[in-house]
């Protein structure tokens, strides 16, 4: 049986589902040796990797995956793994060049919320945190995080708002 890119990609997926992440990631590799310009191939990698908790082969294979597509999800998930890590400035830095070409991707200014927010900037997270629910009003991650912001910031309204919204949003999930 020959393998293929596409066999050895979904093996990887299903792996890395059930936590199997040391054999993912040598399904990815492999098919990485058959493939070696497949950005998604980098990306899944670079996830396999972030859930197993190794975040500097996590960045290096999301800043491959970069280097070969500078997509969306990509530049999110880098930001995401530098926040991680406390690296503040470079998750910075790929939430703003994804926030350049998509200023209305609701999911890298809840990201940037984040930052902001655990560099202990409540004002600036706030605004970050109220673009991301103004792009998407029903993102609950971003309702949450803003509600949490409201209560450092001593802004009981806008955190009694957010709770009603999350109740509202939870009932609707049942």
């Amino acid at each position: 049986m020959t393998e293929s890119v596409e066999v050895l990609n979904n093996r990887g997926i299903e792996l890395s589902e059930s936590g199997n992440f040391s054999e993912a990631i040598a399904c990815y590799k492999r098919a990485i040796t058959l493939e070696k310009e497949n950005y998604i191939l980098y990306f899944n990698l670079g996830i396999a990797y972030q859930r197993q908790g190794n975040f500097r082969a996590a960045q290096s294979a999301m800043e491959t995956a970069l280097n070969l597509n500078c997509a969306e999800e990509v530049l999110e998930s880098l930001a995401i793994i530098c926040l991680e890590q406390k690296k503040f400035s470079d998750a910075t830095e790929y939430c703003q060049d994804g926030l350049d070409e998509n200023p209305g991707n609701a999911h890298l200014w809840n990201t940037m919320g984040v930052i902001f927010f655990e560099r202990g900037e409540y004002e600036n997270a706030s605004e970050a945190f109220e673009r991301a629910v103004s792009i998407n009003p029903y993102y609950y991650d971003a309702l949450f995080n803003l509600r949490d912001t409201y209560s450092e910031l001593g802004n009981a309204r806008g955190e009694a708002e957010c709770q009603a919204r999350l109740s509202v949003l939870k009932e609707r999930l049942r």
